[in-house]
């Protein structure tokens, strides 16, 4: 490829020539820019991640002239992804800038092998450049990078579009519509394009869990998701997965792994006093997106409750890191950790019911230490759940 079919592509990727489209403002709160850290933005496929690369022009205030991005899913890209290639672009964006430091935003950069070494050799040149990165796997700083970037790397995690997210998009939009859509970007503004999402579940399956777990097939991988989002929020056992589906509970614990790094679900582990605890007992999963599970659960009947505690599951998720369920006789929907002691959250559609309570009582018996207990709504999700929650993550 020559120098100017090169320049080419990223003058297409890049804004040299006029302002990136307009986009709904995403609400992920980011550090400020430093030259010495990486900015890794991680999150499931086609949640907008390359549409906020572009916005981090506006939110740093940085000349278009002096940003150059680059989708590494481009076809054009793929017979010469390698460290050879990173050293030509950035040598090609130096001729054209050679004046102040340069801001490199690399989509889908895990598709480049050895770029963990090429990065970080340019941080140790050290000669102000900015780097902001994307990746649809949460392994994108795992091993070598998180070794070699101990401290020179900030991780942010983004997701398809939380309620206030969509009603700049959609300023008429209910909570019974959104939980039904979903929060893909796309998807949203098509009004919920239901053979899009199937391609969307269908994509991820392929790119992100299929290749890396060395299936042979995407139909088992499918199977074992279909499964888990039919039954989301309720305890799963990988060894009935496992008899459904034909394969071995190793493969399914595999599959749902990949799955997660894949951002496509989210597991929920029993909250114990120990981690043994923890462990012996199933998990729950949520899918990252309500719309999507829909568009992929056959005969999936319409559950408001069930689509309000995936949805609340994942604003905890964002706030507090890792969430918990606990179940004795009756179930506490999550626990999470704030200021050092568990916190019990029960997440009900309209008013609570008697068996919230009860389960709140059973679980004050074993953690008499934790916090009282909160409950959230349909209405807190029209304030993404922030008007119904008076603590901050602490």
């Amino acid at each position: 490829m020559s120098d100017d079919d090169l320049l080419e592509i990223l003058n297409y990727w890049s804004y040299w020539e006029g302002p990136p489209p307009p986009s709904v403002p995403r609400l992920l709160t980011l550090p400020p820019p430093d030259s010495q850290l990486v900015l890794a933005i991680q999150g499931v496929r086609r949640c907008g991640k390359s549409t906020l690369l572009a916005q981090l022009m506006e939110r740093w205030e940085i000349p278009p002239e002096r940003c150059m991005f680059v989708n590494f899913e481009d076809p054009r890209l793929s017979p010469h992804l390698g460290p050879e290639l990173l050293s030509r672009i950035s040598d090609l964006f130096v001729s054209k800038r050679p004046e102040g430091p340069l801001w490199y935003f690399f989509d889908e950069v895990q598709n480049v092998p050895q770029w963990e070494k090429w990065l970080h050799m340019r941080l140790e040149r050290n000669r102000g450049d900015h780097f902001s990165i994307t990746g649809s796997n949460a392994s994108l700083l795992s091993g070598e990078l998180s070794s070699r970037l101990t401290g020179r790397h900030r991780l942010a995690e983004l997701y398809p579009f939380d309620f206030q997210e969509a009603t700049h998009a959609l300023p008429d939009l209910t909570p019974e519509s959104f939980l039904a859509l979903g929060g893909f970007p796309k998807i949203l503004l098509s009004q919920g394009d239901l053979s899009l999402r199937q391609q969307y579940f269908l994509d991820i399956v392929e790119r992100d869990i299929t290749n890396r777990v060395g299936a042979r097939s995407s139909f088992p991988v499918r199977a074992v998701i279909q499964m888990v989002f039919e039954t989301c929020g309720s305890e799963m056992s990988l060894r009935r997965v496992a008899g459904v589906c034909g394969l071995s509970v190793e493969t399914v614990s595999g599959y749902l792994l990949a799955a997660e790094a894949a951002y496509l679900l989210f597991s929920c582990p029993f909250f114990g006093h120990s981690s043994r605890q923890q462990q012996v007992r199933n998990k729950k999963y949520y899918p990252v997106d309500t719309g999507l599970r829909k568009a992929v659960v056959a005969g999936a009947a319409p559950d408001q409750g069930k689509a309000l505690e995936c949805a609340a599951f994942l604003a905890l998720r964002k706030r507090f890191g890792r969430v918990f369920y606990w179940r004795h006789v009756r179930e506490v929907d999550f626990v999470v950790i704030h200021q050092g002691r568990p916190l019990p959250v029960q997440v009900s559609w309209a008013s609570p019911h008697d068996r919230h309570y009860l389960a709140l009582d059973e679980f004050y018996q074993a953690f008499p230490a934790s916090h009282e207990g909160h409950f959230l709504n349909r209405d807190d999700l029209v304030e993404n759940f922030a008007a119904g929650w008076p603590l901050s993550s602490g």
